[in-house]
């Protein structure tokens, strides 16, 4: 989780942060509020001011530490441990001292544990401390799938138990012919099964802090003062700490407190705090920027968070984590069937009030606070204009600097030439489909697809019209160079290892993520040469739910923002598509023929249960809809999945459109589910009407 800087203040005037005054005290309901077992993003609360400095006397003094953590109750200074914060799952840590933190001691029957993946710290009482040899009651799987920060601390935390115990993980050497995330997951598996195994031959007692780390002002914790990150990890193959120089000003580390956002919330009940000024998701006073669906604040950590866990679904259909923080492993489910968003126990009853989270178990359907008829719930007040937000929340970071893209003026009637593409990862010749019912004339389609169905059924429909090249990576300058030379280029590498849906994605930089780079090289040799004006475009297209280094560095190497708010097709394809397009942006006008509700969709006879079906994908159960997993079709008073019609329908294509070679229900799905969305393209590729001779 990314550290949220710098923040000048005095220790002593933030001694409230940890020790309220009474007027300043949360209400009894809170301080006796359950635990609730969660999911987390990680253990990220507020920002606090810079460690107080240790003066050189209390340095060489043992008596500082005589009296720390010598209640009787464990857990001493060094000691690896599971930590468990409201609101987060178990999460590896390690027992250090208050000198460390810069904060006060801790109090009686609680301990400062420094968090492995971000080095932050929390105050945690002993009944919520487990000793790291609980790995296999306390180690979470489906989180450690989902969550690089969560991948990272048990690497780190296990890195340091294979230390202490004697065992060597040897890291493979990294060449440039070597596959670097193969090697890094067969490591952290390695390590993980001898955790699982009981620490063997050791066991618990080879996890027992050595010597020197028992005197907590000795310069042991090297690796807290570097910067994390927060978007995408890749745990690096030896640990490697930053040396510290005589002139180096530690940086300041976000300390978290247990019952920050509680109380900060508390003082906005209070009329003592803006809403704005917290952020609403993890209780930090260091926000950014606004929360996309509600009235509130929001940090940089929990940005990245929110970006890459947003959109993350399990098998029901519904978001993996809550709408409001992205965490929650007890989380409420809309009853509505058109809406798939969760919200976690804790937030509801934080936010909207206490006991809310129970009233909402026991109205059934229960309909949440993103589809209610009220704006407002308690504190949890929607954003009247939410979904522009949450459009241009996914949109652009505007984080890079880059030219805006090249327009060109339009071309005169007399003066305009038939049009020559080149597809790559063509698929099913959506963009000759599209360019067709435009009118535009088409000179030469020049298609790179390996998908045999996706080209039979090009061959098929467009009657040999398309010159199919093969493998994108065997198109060489020559190749285009003969073909071109090119006005439009327009192409959607595979998303599997960019999508944060999969969990054992490979980034940007690994297995099919790599193919996104023959488009930036094949894009680079058509365009047009220095001195040549011809108009010339493209178009590159991805999966939104991406990781947020992932997405950064596909703008740096396209040198164009990665929008997706260029187009406002909200219900159908807002979350779906990432499109980079030198076309004016312009609001979306729907067509006579565009069928805009399921129902329009289905053949003679049948009868839709929901007016939109979710995102249809190449996995069979994506047609069923809700968390009962509903079939969307009645038809003579049962339940029935789409017909492939109907499903091509859905997608703007014409009926029968991949119904050639025998193909089956499910091959057609997959083509289908693998195809860009026929209105979408058409609404980008409209204005080459202007530059290009029509029919």
């Amino acid at each position: 989780m990314e550290d949220h800087g710098e923040v000048e203040s005095e220790p002593q005037k933030d001694s409230s942060i940890i020790n309220p005054s009474p007027q300043q005290q949360p209400p009894p309901f809170q301080q006796q509020q359950q635990q609730q077992p969660t999911d987390p993003a990680s253990p990220t609360v507020a920002t606090t001011p810079e460690p107080v400095s240790i003066g050189d006397g209390d340095k060489t003094s043992p008596k500082s530490t005589e009296s720390e953590y010598e209640d009787g109750r464990g857990f001493g200074i060094g000691e690896l441990v599971w930590g468990k914060l409201r609101g987060f799952s178990w999460w590896p840590g390690r027992i250090v001292s208050w000198l460390i933190t810069g904060r006060s001691r801790a109090a009686e029957g609680t301990r400062w544990v420094m968090w492995y993946g971000d080095c932050k710290f929390s105050v945690v009482c002993v009944e919520k401390l487990l000793p790291l040899s609980s790995f296999h009651n306390a180690f979470h799987q489906p989180t450690y799938n989902k969550q690089p920060m969560y991948k990272k601390a048990i690497f780190e935390v296990l890195q340091i138990a294979g230390t202490r115990s004697g065992k060597n993980f040897l890291m493979c050497t990294v060449s440039d012919d070597t596959d670097t995330s193969k090697l890094v997951d067969t490591q952290i598996k390695k390590m993980i099964e001898w955790a699982m195994t009981g620490f063997q031959p050791i066991g618990p007692k080879g996890l027992e802090p050595p010597e020197a780390e028992l005197i907590p002002y000795k310069e042991v914790y090297p690796e807290m003062w570097v910067e994390p990150e927060a978007a995408a990890y890749t745990p690096p193959p030896a640990k490697k700490p930053r040396k510290s120089t005589a002139t180096e000003k530690p940086k300041v580390k976000d300390i978290i407190d247990e019952r920050t956002r509680e109380r900060l919330v508390y003082e906005v009940r209070q009329k003592c705090r803006n809403i704005e000024d917290i952020c609403i998701s993890c209780g930090s006073l260091n926000v950014s920027l606004e929360h996309p669906l509600f009235i509130g604040g929001m940090c940089q950590s929990c940005k990245n968070c929110f970006l890459e866990c947003a959109y993350q679904y399990d098998d029901d259909g519904y978001q993996s984590y809550c709408t409001i923080c992205c965490g929650g492993r007890e989380v409420l489910m809309c009853g509505n069937s058109n809406c798939c968003r969760c919200f976690c126990v804790e937030c509801v009853d934080l936010l909207v009030g206490p006991g809310a989270a129970q009233a909402a178990i026991k109205e059934d359907p229960w309909n949440c606070y993103m589809c209610g008829t009220k704006h407002q719930y308690g504190l949890l007040e929607r954003r009247m204009d939410w979904p522009c937000r949450l459009q241009r929340f996914f949109g652009n970071n505007h984080d890079q600097d880059f030219a805006p893209p090249k327009l060109y003026p339009p071309v005169l009637a007399e003066e305009r030439k038939p049009i020559r593409v080149l597809s790559l990862f063509d698929g099913i010749a959506t963009g000759l489909l599209v360019l067709k019912e435009l009118g535009i004339q088409v000179e030469r389609y020049v298609a790179s697809e390996v998908c045999e169905h996706s080209i039979t059924v090009g061959i098929v429909r467009h009657q040999g019209h398309i010159m199919y090249v093969g493998d994108v990576r065997n198109v060489t300058r020559k190749n285009i160079q003969e073909w071109g030379p090119f006005d439009l280029v327009i192409g959607g590498s595979p998303c599997n290892d960019l999508s944060i849906v999969n969990p054992a994605r490979k980034g940007l930089y690994e297995g099919t993520g790599r193919l996104f780079f023959e488009f930036y090289r094949l894009l680079h040799e058509a365009r047009p040469k220095e001195g040549d004006h011809r108009p010339f475009f493209w178009l590159f297209e991805n999966v939104v739910a991406m990781g947020v280094s992932d997405k950064r560095d596909i703008s740096r190497f396209l040198e164009v923002y990665v929008n997706s708010s260029l187009i406002s097709l909200f219900n159908l394809s807002l979350y779906h598509f990432i499109t980079l397009f030198p076309s004016p942006v312009r609001p979306l006008a729907t067509m006579c023929t565009d069928k805009l509700d399921l129902q329009d969709c289905l053949e003679h006879g049948r009868t839709a249960k929901f007016d939109k079906v979710r995102t249809i994908t190449t996995r069979s159960n994506s047609i069923k809809q809700g968390k009962d997993q509903h079939f969307p079709v009645f038809m003579n008073d049962k339940e029935d999945i789409l017909w492939c019609t109907e499903m091509e329908r859905v997608f703007g294509f014409p009926v029968h459109y991949t119904d050639v070679s025998n193909m089956s229900r499910l091959a057609r799905q997959r083509l289908l589910g693998r195809s860009w969305s026929v209105p979408v393209i058409r609404h980008l590729f409209a204005p080459l009407k202007e530059y290009f001779a029509c029919v």
